[in-house]
């Protein structure tokens, strides 16, 4: 084992202090940036969802009795 304890692991010579604050700072940035990242995706999900409850309002009753895509058949020239 390279250590003869656990408070010489954690001290590490001298070093432990720098060590564990790299690490706190680490772990606290990674929360704080999965954080970070799961509020904006909420955020930009309900962006999308109100714009399309308004482009729904704009187009009015009649999109939603019409079907949203239709399937034609289309001549195309083999020349």
């Amino acid at each position: 084992m390279a250590f003869d304890s656990f408070s010489a692991f954690i001290v590490m010579e001298g070093h432990g202090p720098y060590v564990w604050s790299c690490y706190a700072a680490f772990f606290l940035l990674m929360i704080g940036l999965m954080v970070w990242s799961l509020r904006r995706r909420k955020a930009a999900i309900e962006a999308c969802r109100r714009g399309y409850e308004v482009q729904a309002d704009r187009q009015g009753p009649q999109a939603a009795s019409a079907s949203a895509a239709s399937f034609t058949r289309v001549k195309v020239s083999q020349d």
